[in-house]
Order: C-alpha cells, then structure tokens, then sequence
C-alpha cells in the first residue's frame, strides 16, 4: 500500500527539526533518509523507527511493536530492527523528534557498515 501525500506531509511536520530528509518509496511503503541512513518506515501508514538491541527495549518499554512480515513459506514472520513510534510521539513534536534522535545512532552506525562492505568489494573487484 502507497503511502498518503497526507501522512507524507505529516511525517515532514513531525520530524522537520532533524533537518532535511528524503522519503524513498520502497516495497509499497516508504523509507525516511537523513543523508544516507534509513532511520525509518513507513508501512500501511504506520511509522516504524530504526532499532539496535537496547532501543528497542525502550519502544517496548513505551509500548511499541516491532515490524513484523510474512516471509516466503507458511507462517513464517520476520521481524527487522524497526519498531513502530509510540503513540504518544504521534502528535507530540518534540517526543517524535527525541526517537527520531535516537534511532538515527543505529541507522548512521549502518550506513556507515554499508559504505565500508560497499569499498571492500570494489577493493576485491579491482584486484580481480
């Protein structure tokens, strides 16, 4: 499902005071980019932040759910280290914004492994 240009909108209102970000369309959803690091989604009009193990027992602890799919295979369901925004940060600014702050730490630290395997193999490649 596509995600609204209305809840589009609302996500750029919500997390404006992070800066400057990209909404990628991507999988029927869409993911929110600072720079070059997704620390968001955006599935079925719901926001899910990127986690790392501890964080994501903070959106536990305040309530929140992992994104979980339906994998190839009868009953297989994959959770990934998104978890949706809590519910009270859904209309509150500056509670959106201190998630959003939090999950861009796990979201840059993949990034940045993303860019190193990235140089790795073009330094393979190039020996090749």
């Amino acid at each position: 499902m596509a995600v609204s240009p209305e809840f589009t909108e609302h996500l750029r209102d919500l997390l404006g005071g992070l800066g400057p970000f990209t909404v990628r369309r991507m999988f029927g959803g869409a993911g929110l980019l600072l720079d070059d690091a997704m620390f968001a989604l955006v599935a079925d009009e719901t926001l899910y932040m990127k986690t790392d193990a501890e964080l994501a027992q903070a959106y536990a602890a305040a309530g929140s759910e992992p994104f979980v799919y339906e994998g190839k295979g009868k009953g297989k369901r994959i959770e990934i280290s998104y978890w949706r925004l809590p519910d009270s940060a859904l209309d509150d600014p500056d509670e959106a914004l201190g998630w959003a702050r939090q999950s861009l730490v796990p979201a840059e630290r993949a990034a940045a492994e993303k860019r190193a395997a990235k140089v790795r193999k073009a330094a393979r490649k190039g020996r090749g």
